[in-house]
């Protein structure tokens, strides 16, 4: 056989084969030909063609190749075999790993401990944004999953808090995706993506998977119709079909030029921070000398994986929601509530073991209930979330107006040039000169003198203090809204029913028993 054998196409076996007569060195008994073992027709009249040539019987080179084809075959599947990856296997707990997990999730104050352990599994730092993004990916297994994109400039950490905190999902929950071609989606199995979360390592240069991972987003599945030939050379179509829905978890340093993703996606911002990496490199260091315990490190991984190994998809209803309103300075305020409530109702998710199933008699559906505390819980998580939907400017645009702000309060001055700016925040020309001119696009600073030569232009802040305005804005909005709830609920109670059929006092009662 000259030139190897393709394993990608199982419908065909196309070789080129090389067929001589062992008993004699004459070169016209030796033949070579392309052909497909598969395609009945075409081998017989090469099996007639190369016996006339090798001067030998038909019934000879038909068991000859007949007897390849064999080989051939298992020495392909063979390759196969090898080749594909070991899926990982289901996790299974051991009954003691079971108990010690339900109860660690029925216990108070699960968020805290929660993001206190994360801490201790080595995640350094990002308190809030490591929560936050923990229960991200604990939606995967909810209908509506949410989605989440880290943003931030290079080496400040991005891939770092999604691989620790990914860490903490069972193997056979997740895919991690550093290359994948458009099409590749298309060929996973019908339900191998189902409730799984896909890992994208960078956003960057994964530019060309992004129609299909939109679609499994939105839609939550994908189908595609390709021509393929049958055993007797036919074209004919099938439709690849892939469901989902998934949990989507990215990175990138671009955070314009995935705006439809993000519009799909809770978008974070790293802690770039000299303390914050700081914290990382003494970390780093202490690894180094052999005073972190690992050990304990990776056995609280693996609890954390017996913990979501037993969640299960229960249904959870917001008692709340319609009480609930997002701040009105919000950008796109649909997908922005829409991931406002969904966020609550994980956050309840992950509190499974500690809320009672209570059951619709109109329609038999079983569900837990959020509480006062949930809601609490996604405001503190999700004010800067929102506050950056509220913001027209970019992050990074943002970061260097407040900071240029807090330089001119602190030397007492009231106009800047770009050149000292450049100098004192020590960063390169070309950032300078981009964060100016959005700045000047939005009506943050103005040019109140100079030119483009000697000195360059002078510039002033136009708009002092309009961050804290839309930060208080953004908070009194919360505020607002759960203390309406409070009022709602001390002032109207109400009676349900529980899954036993006792009534049950919700209301004052159902505030204290939150509070408490």
């Amino acid at each position: 056989i000259l030139g190897g054998i393709n394993l990608q196409q199982l419908d065909r076996l196309r070789i080129t084969i090389k067929i001589s007569r062992t008993d004699t060195q004459n070169p016209l008994h030796s033949i070579r030909h392309t052909l497909d073992l598969y395609h009945s027709d075409y081998l017989e009249k090469f099996i007639n063609k190369a016996a006339e040539q090798l001067e030998t019987g038909t019934t000879v080179l038909k068991r000859t190749i007949a007897e390849l084809t064999d080989q051939i075959e298992k020495y392909r599947l063979g390759k196969l075999e090898s080749l594909k990856e070991q899926k990982p296997k289901e996790r299974q707990l051991t009954s003691g790993g079971y108990k010690k997990a339900v109860s660690y999730l029925g216990q108070p104050n699960l968020m805290a401990r929660t993001n206190e352990d994360i801490g201790r599994t080595g995640m350094i730092g990002e308190v809030d944004n490591r929560l936050l993004m923990y229960l991200v990916f604990t939606s995967r297994l909810r209908e509506q999953p949410l989605h989440i994109i880290s943003l931030g400039a290079s080496g400040t950490g991005k891939t770092y808090l999604q691989e620790k905190v990914s860490e903490l999902i069972p193997e056979h929950h997740k895919l991690e995706i550093t290359i994948l071609s458009e099409n590749a989606f298309y060929y996973f199995g019908q339900q191998e993506l189902k409730n799984k979360l896909v890992l994208i390592e960078d956003m960057d240069g994964a530019e060309n998977v992004l129609y299909p991972l939109r679609e499994l987003q939105s839609k939550k599945r994908i189908s595609k119709t390709i021509p393929i030939k049958d055993s007797k050379g036919n074209l004919k179509t099938i439709t690849l079909k892939v469901e989902g829905p998934i949990c989507l978890a990215g990175t990138t340093t671009k955070e314009k030029l995935y705006e439809d993703n993000a519009n799909r996606s809770l978008l974070i911002y790293l802690d770039s921070s000299k303390q914050h990496k700081e914290h990382i490199m003494n970390y780093q260091r202490k690894l180094s000398a052999g005073k972190i315990a690992t050990k304990q490190e990776k056995q609280l991984i693996e609890f954390f994986k017996d913990m979501q190994t037993i969640l299960k998809p229960v249904k959870v209803r917001n008692p709340f929601a319609e009480y609930l309103v997002i701040p009105e300075h919000v950008f796109k305020p649909l997908r922005t509530n829409s991931h406002y409530l969904a966020f609550i109702e994980t956050i309840t998710f992950y509190h499974q073991y500690q809320r009672e199933l209570e059951t619709d008699l109109s329609t038999g559906e079983r569900y837990i209930e959020t509480t006062l505390e949930d809601i609490e819980w996604a405001n503190k998580l999700l004010k800067d979330i929102l506050l950056a939907k509220a913001d027209e400017l970019p992050r990074a645009v943002r970061d260097f107006l407040e900071r240029l702000k807090r330089w001119m309060h602190s030397n007492g001055k009231e106009i800047f040039y770009s050149k000292e700016i450049r100098e004192e925040f020590r960063i390169t020309s070309s950032s300078c000169n981009r964060y100016i001119l959005e700045l000047l696009r939005n009506n943050y600073i103005k040019i109140t003198g100079g030119n483009k030569y000697r000195q360059g232009f002078e510039y002033q802040v136009v708009k002092l203090n309009e961050y804290k305005e839309l930060k208080q804005n953004i908070k009194t909005a919360l505020d607002e809204a759960l203390e309406n709830i409070k009022k709602q609920c001390l002032s109207i109670p109400t009676v349900s029913q529980n899954r036993n059929g006792i009534l049950k006092l919700n209301g004052a009662s159902a505030l204290s028993a939150v509070s408490q």
